[in-house]
């Protein structure tokens, strides 16, 4: 299999885990241990650690969905031009933050990540999506 078949199917699953809650997928997407650069620090976390920050937000934020414009996959390494798009539980009002994301991997799963995140309220100006994380088509 080809690098950038490898990550297509890395980051399929990885969408799923993100917009389905598919977290029994998360020991297949991520290494033992990720290496985060991202809010919190540079850290690294156990990837049963990591499975359980993605439930806790998935339960903060139950219709959190990642909305992908531009992406890139080279050799072992891709990146993603994003808006992450929730409702806010407390007020109900539809929350936004754009943000960029690069991702190392290793064995084809996600073993370092660095995050750039706008405020909320940002998102990318663009009016066409991705219809997924790893289309080119884009959905109108």
């Amino acid at each position: 299999m080809t690098n950038a078949v490898v990550l297509k199917d890395l980051f399929d699953r990885w969408e799923r885990v993100w917009h389905e809650g598919a977290l029994e997928l998360v020991e297949a997407c991520v290494a033992p241990h990720y290496i985060r650069h991202d809010e919190m620090g540079d850290r690294t976390v156990a990837r049963e650690d990591y499975a359980a920050e993605l439930s806790r937000l998935r339960q903060a934020r139950p219709d959190i969905k990642i909305i992908v414009y531009d992406h890139s996959f080279d050799g072992d390494h891709a990146w993603y031009r994003f808006t992450m798009r929730w409702t806010d539980l407390k007020c109900g009002e539809v929350r936004t933050r754009a943000g960029l994301q690069s991702y190392r991997t290793e064995a084809g799963r996600l073993a370092e990540t660095w995050v750039i995140m706008q405020p909320v309220g940002s998102a990318w100006n663009d009016t066409v999506a991705q219809t997924s994380w790893t289309s080119r088509v884009q959905s109108h």
